[in-house]
């Protein structure tokens, strides 16, 4: 789990409105996001069925821009 160190804004009420971290905490959180939306394309991936297809097809139609 990522070690977070908030800093709230708060409005004329106290209420909670923003927060502020520092970059490198922010930098932490997008990589952390960048690494869960990994895991679930691969899990999406994995839950269609679709037949393989050789290793050498998939390099030429991902380097085309065609989908498989």
């Amino acid at each position: 789990m990522i070690a977070i160190h908030e800093n709230y804004i708060v409005d004329e009420d106290g209420k909670k409105k923003a927060v502020v971290v520092s970059m490198g905490e922010w930098e932490k959180v997008l990589d952390a996001l960048d690494e869960l939306d990994a895991i679930r394309a691969y899990d999406e991936a994995k839950s269609q069925s679709s037949e393989p297809i050789p290793f050498e097809q998939a390099v030429r139609e991902i380097q085309e821009g065609k989908p498989s």
